[in-house]
């Protein structure tokens, strides 16, 4: 499963490259799921259960590192630079529209994400407005909204293209584990199941026949509180009694299907280009998912990807390549009540 992103801007890449030689490959956020083998009792189907009108909050961290070395033929007029990435932010989370579709249903929300200081968490308090008017986004907080559908797919999305590149990854990184639980086996997961999925990567790269094989593992039951917002002004976990969630542990590998001598992608080839290298890619991601409401709790997410590719002209006049190492980490954690007031 993949997030439609309907922006011109939409997909914030680990890898950003100029022109025709820009490599463009991130962990692909969502797969379709296959079980291996389950028994159909004792199953919970963690889709989440919301209601319109409902408000969630979330804390997201995000912090990424990108290191590209660069040789060429030709004097490149914009050569990619290292970059890093450090997010700390609060999601606002408003339920527009959650309608049934027998288990499941199709959701349709609105997020706000606002950078907390590394000292307060407290965000700019939304604008008062009338019970049944549309909700007005703070000054200078961008509003994105976006539907789930009953298969775990994200689209009709708005907005991202208006947060930073860095806030659109974190962002991504929150509705790929919100809507986590959308792609996990038809008919609900029982502890101890264990199932694979394999999707290619459908962000455009420099090198063809690239797919992320992934493995998961619902681990175990185990209580979770989520945080909440003290006087002070920061988050600690919350004194109310402990919730139920299961723990769902996805790890993910990118398989090179492609020969390395020759990997050339279509779009590429049209363009008289030809490319060669290899690509690597491994991701952890641990779920702790509500039993009660299907809402994620904690998430935490590893990634560790690299590419070396080298891009010519089919006859070999000028060539460019690049060495690109990329890491990050992203955690989100639940926030009860409403930190913004």
């Amino acid at each position: 499963m993949t997030a439609n992103c309907n922006s011109k801007r939409s997909d914030p890449r680990l890898f950003d490259l100029p022109a025709v030689m820009r490599i463009l490959f991130f962990v692909t956020l969502f797969a379709s799921a296959s079980t291996l083998a389950a028994p159909s009792s004792n199953r919970i189907d963690l889709f989440p259960r919301l209601t319109s009108g409902q408000i969630i909050h979330y804390e997201i961290t995000y912090r990424s590192e990108k290191q590209t070395k660069t040789r060429s033929s030709v004097v490149l007029a914009e050569a990619p630079a290292d970059s890093v990435a450090d997010v700390r932010a609060l999601l606002r989370v408003e339920i527009l529209e959650a309608t049934s579709r027998g288990p499941r249903g199709v959701i349709r929300a609105r997020t706000l994400l606002t950078a907390l200081d590394a000292n307060a968490a407290k965000a700019t308090q939304p604008p008062a407005r009338e019970p049944d008017a549309a909700p007005v986004a703070p000054v200078g907080v961008p509003a994105v909204e976006f539907s789930i559908f009953p298969d775990g797919r994200i689209d009709q999305v708005t907005g991202l293209d208006a947060l930073s590149a860095d806030q659109q990854q974190a962002w991504l990184q929150w509705a790929a584990r919100f809507a986590g639980a959308a792609v996990f086996p038809a008919g609900g997961i029982k502890p101890g199941q264990k199932w694979k999925s394999q999707q290619p990567e459908k962000v455009a790269s420099p090198l063809a026949g690239l797919t992320w094989i992934r493995e998961s593992t619902y681990v175990r039951n185990a209580p979770c509180r989520p945080l909440r917002f003290s006087d002070r002004g920061d988050f600690v976990e919350s004194n109310q009694p402990p919730d139920g969630c299961a723990v769902v542990l996805t790890t993910a590998s990118l398989k090179q299907e492609s020969k390395p001598k020759d990997a050339t992608p279509e779009d590429f080839r049209i363009r008289q280009l030809r490319t060669s290298g290899s690509a690597r890619g491994n991701n952890k991601t641990i779920l702790y998912i509500s039993l009660e409401t299907g809402l994620v709790v904690r998430a935490s997410d590893e990634a560790d990807q690299a590419m070396s590719v080298t891009i010519a002209k089919v006859d070999g006049s000028n060539h460019v390549s690049y060495d690109v190492q990329a890491k990050s980490t992203a955690e989100i954690l639940l926030v009860t009540g409403d930190p913004m007031h």
